[in-house]
């Protein structure tokens, strides 16, 4: 790894999440305990160096199966979220016995998005893991899948960890898997593939490396590692893909020896307070498309959107939700929260501002669609 880029994005980060994927933390036989144990080895090692840290750990639907081997997976939402039941008393158990090993407590926290979508519930939850971490203890965090219904599910845990980065308000986010890096085609397919070591930018052709495949104990891949990964460098924070299974991997990274896919942030500041709620929350209702001058105004002036530069509407939306903006071209440009639901907002895209009321049938509105300092900008 670039030297340069080690001692600025790893080596400098004091707060971190640790992303820990299923296919690391268990195998045909249930959990594998000796890898978590020494996993949190390493981990102390970071937090007696005056690092915290916050886990976000996979695993507890694959630990119930150990326990209930006769129901498989688990094919329905309910067979799903009584398996997670099951195996996440077994999972924090184990963090539990590792972590006290070495003088750390551990505290289970669990998720879910349509919790997180009130802001005062998020402001408690940012709180509560930033209280933990002030007392040196070991946030361990999971989707709250019991009662998480399909519709209101993160993806993935790798959706969940850029969540728990900005709740966290961490400066670097760790993904360990069962693959060591990006290649730029499956290594399990290919012995020409080739490592991707520096990502500065997630373009169409860093995404086609992906391919389709799951991962093999969870609802992750490739795919949603890359989604996370342009996700979370969008908003100032560097992401490593990195082996679980490597021999000593979370303190190579720190000392600059791991063979891993580091992907870099822009050169812009880190966001930090409201926005992140609406970046990363709340559920995308609905679609703007808006033309040239208004992506400038949006990415180069630091405006509110105006109903006279959308050219289009999509989704079906109510005043309040979040929803994207996107250029001409279909690439996303900025998100926010809508002024406007989508019938009202059909009816005034395009016009000037003076004209809003008479087009809705009201006395007063708003002038913006969205406003600025409810507005994240992607590009």
């Amino acid at each position: 790894m670039d030297r340069e880029l080690y001692r600025k994005y790893i080596y400098g980060a004091r707060r971190l999440v640790i992303k820990i994927g299923s296919a690391v933390l268990t195998s045909d036989r249930g959990l594998e305990k000796a890898l978590i144990y020494d996993l949190c080895r390493q981990t102390a090692f970071l937090l007696e160096q005056g690092c915290q840290v916050v886990i976000v750990s996979s695993g507890a639907v694959a630990a119930g199966m150990s326990k209930m081997p006769d129901r498989g997976y688990g094919r329905s939402v309910p067979e799903k979220q009584a398996l997670a039941a099951i195996g996440q008393g077994l999972l924090m158990q184990v963090y539990e016995e590792a972590f006290s090993k070495y003088g750390f407590n551990v505290a289970q926290v669990l998720l879910t998005r349509d919790g997180l979508v009130h802001r005062r519930r998020y402001v408690n939850a940012k709180n509560t893991i930033k209280t933990l971490m002030g007392w040196r203890v070991v946030p361990v965090i999971n989707e709250n899948d019991t009662v998480a219904t399909e519709e209101l599910q993160f993806t993935d845990n790798d959706a969940l960890s850029v969540l728990v980065v900005n709740l966290a308000e961490a400066d670097l986010l760790v993904c360990l898997s069962d693959i060591d890096g990006l290649y730029d085609c499956d290594p399990r397919r290919s012995h020409d593939a080739q490592k991707i070591r520096i990502v500065r930018e997630i373009d169409d052709e860093i995404l086609s490396m992906a391919g389709s495949s799951p991962g093999r104990a969870g609802r992750g891949g490739m795919g949603s590692k890359l989604r996370a990964a342009r996700m979370v460098t969008s908003f100032g924070v560097p992401m490593v893909i990195a082996g679980g299974k490597q021999p000593n991997i979370i303190r190579s990274l720190f000392e600059g020896t791991a063979d891993c896919t580091l992907f870099l942030p822009p050169e812009r500041k880190r966001i930090f307070g409201r926005k992140p709620w609406i970046a990363y929350a709340l559920e995308r209702k609905g679609t703007v498309r808006i033309d040239n001058g208004a992506v400038s105004a949006l990415l180069e002036g630091g405006k509110s959107l105006l109903p006279a530069g959308i050219v289009g509407v999509s989704g079906d939306f109510e005043q309040g939700d979040c929803i994207v903006c996107v250029d001409s071209s279909g690439n996303e440009v900025a998100l926010g929260l809508s002024n406007y639901s989508a019938e009202d907002l059909k009816k005034i895209s395009g016009c000037h501002s003076s004209q809003i009321c008479s087009r809705i049938g009201k006395d007063s509105a708003k002038d913006e669609v969205i406003h600025r300092d409810n507005m994240v900008t992607l590009s």
